[in-house]
Parts: C-alpha cells; structure tokens; sequence
C-alpha cells in the first residue's frame, strides 16, 4: 500500500460533512468515495475501497446494519465507525459486530488518518509488516503552513493566529494547526522557520542587551519602564520582513529514514520538529506529537 493511494468510503448523511472531509482527506493523499446513506455505500462496495468510515446513526439504515451487510459480502474490509461522543456501548457493539476500530466525534483529523492507515495495514501478512518510516506519518508540505521570506511579520502573526484554532469541519472531525510556519526561498527550499518565541525576540528592544551601568538595572524592571514598550515595538516591526526574525531552517532528515532516527536526531538537536526531504526536495514535516501518535498505535495494536 506504499506507493498505491488507500481508497477511503465515507459514509455519512450530512452533505457538509461529506464535502469537507472529501476536501481534507484527498489533500492528505486519500483516494475519496463518498455515500449519504447505507444503501448508497453497499452499491459502491464494488468500486473496492481499502477502508470504511461509517456512521453509527443515520437515517434508514443505520451504522449496525449497514455493517452487517457489510459483512456477508466483504467479511475481511476494514470498517471504522463513528459514533457520538460517550456512546461506549454503541462502540463496543460495534466492535463485538466486526468492525475494526472507533472513533468518537469530535475526531482530529490526524488521528482518523492514523487509523485509516493502520486498518489497511492490518491486513498486511505479519511477515511482510515492516515498521513504518519517517514518510509514513509525517505531515505532507501541501498541509503545512509556509511563507516566502518576503512576507512580513504581519503576514506569519496572522497565519500562527489560524494555527491556534481548530478547524472544525464539521461537528463530527477537525483538524488543528501546526503552530509554526515554514519560510521558502525563491526556490522553494526551507530556509526558515518563525514560531511565537521568533516575535517575542523581534520586540525586545536592542538596548536592552547591550552593556550598561549598573544602575540601569533597577531602572529597566521598573514599571514605568516597561509601560507601553509592548504595543510600541510590535507596532514599529509588524512590517519588517519574516526572513529578519526567523530562526534557522529546521534539520533534515530522509523520508526513508525510521523514526529512531527521527526520535534520535530530535533528542540530539533538542528540536520539536524536523524536515523531510525525498528525492531531494521537500516532502512534509515530521513532529514529536507525530511520533507520539505512533507510540500510543503501537501500544493500543
């Protein structure tokens, strides 16, 4: 499954909650077919999807019997279902009824990838299953937040601002940003990196690192002192360009590479995150909450 797109059936009778997650899982590299009910989505069992997202409660056929039928025809197709939030005992029914996984909604959206991933893999041969790479769960560049190093401080604010929250595709997924945003050269190469403590360096007023008397220090802490410094100089820099105030790109490391390696170089580096490359250019970012993910898939598999 590798290099073949997983082909995903999402099914689920809220048109909106169709579009957007179409949206989402294709720029994450998923194949998409979509069904508003279960009668639709047991026609489209014959364009041979590799996973199953089914909601428990719709109208007519519900989650349980469309896994049912599910079942009399493809009994080895991973399904996962989603059910509402504190609904144990409908998950636990449908994981006695042979679905492969649940998920409560709301979803994180990297977490549903997760398990999509994880559910074709199942039916891997365990002597075929091989640890997944760096590439198998990064975040691919096209989701990732970049900006040219011409933009200004405004620009990057306004974009770690969206990162902050999560988008809510609908009541049922969301997906959350990154927290950071990558800067590109004319090239397109990551030559930059601009997080919060980027713009919290920018305001500090260059004065107050450089020598001075010893007197000056209960002067400095004073409250007079600081009154209004900090709408002065965020107001004074917000045009300044982001490659002024970046921090170094982040390390690189080879999509082929395990994530020991990944885990080692973040340790060694003491980083939150590093680079993919692949053939040379840049494929994705890998983060530790990435890694972490994949240790708790681990454990739960």
């Amino acid at each position: 499954m590798t290099d073949k797109k997983i082909k995903v059936l999402m099914v689920d009778d809220e048109a909106q909650f169709r579009a957007t997650t179409n949206k989402i899982l294709t720029r994450r590299g998923f194949d998409t077919l979509m069904a508003e009910s279960g009668e639709q989505a047991l026609e489209l069992l014959s364009r041979q999807p590799d996973v199953i997202i089914l909601d428990i409660k719709m109208p007519g056929m519900d989650g349980h019997e469309t896994l049912a039928e599910i079942r009399k025809t493809h009994p080895d197709l991973p399904v996962i279902m989603l059910t509402g939030h504190g609904d144990l005992r409908s998950a636990r029914q449908a994981r006695e009824e042979g679905a492969f996984d649940y998920l409560s909604k709301p979803c994180d959206i990297d977490v549903l990838a997760g398990k999509i991933r994880d559910a074709v893999s199942k039916g891997i041969p365990p002597e075929q299953e091989t640890e997944k790479t760096v590439s198998g769960v990064m975040i691919p560049i096209s989701e990732y937040t970049t900006l040219s190093g011409d933009a200004k401080i405004k620009d990057a604010i306004c974009e770690l601002k969206q990162s902050f929250y999560s988008k809510m595709a609908t009541a049922m997924i969301m997906e959350t940003g990154h927290r950071s945003v990558l800067v590109l050269d004319n090239s397109g190469k990551v030559c930059g990196l601009v997080e919060i403590v980027n713009l919290m360096d920018m305001i500090m007023p260059s004065y107050l690192s450089a020598p001075k008397p010893s007197l000056a220090d209960t002067i400095q802490y004073s409250p007079m002192f600081w009154k209004g410094m900090f709408t002065t100089e965020i107001k004074k820099k917000a045009s300044l360009s982001i490659k002024e105030i970046m921090s170094p790109a982040p390390y690189a490391i080879d999509g082929n590479a395990s994530l020991m390696e990944a885990c080692y170089m973040m340790l060694q580096h003491k980083v939150r995150r590093l680079v993919v490359m692949k053939n040379g250019d840049v494929a994705g970012v890998i983060r530790e909450q990435d890694l972490f993910f994949e240790m708790e898939k681990i454990l739960q598999g």
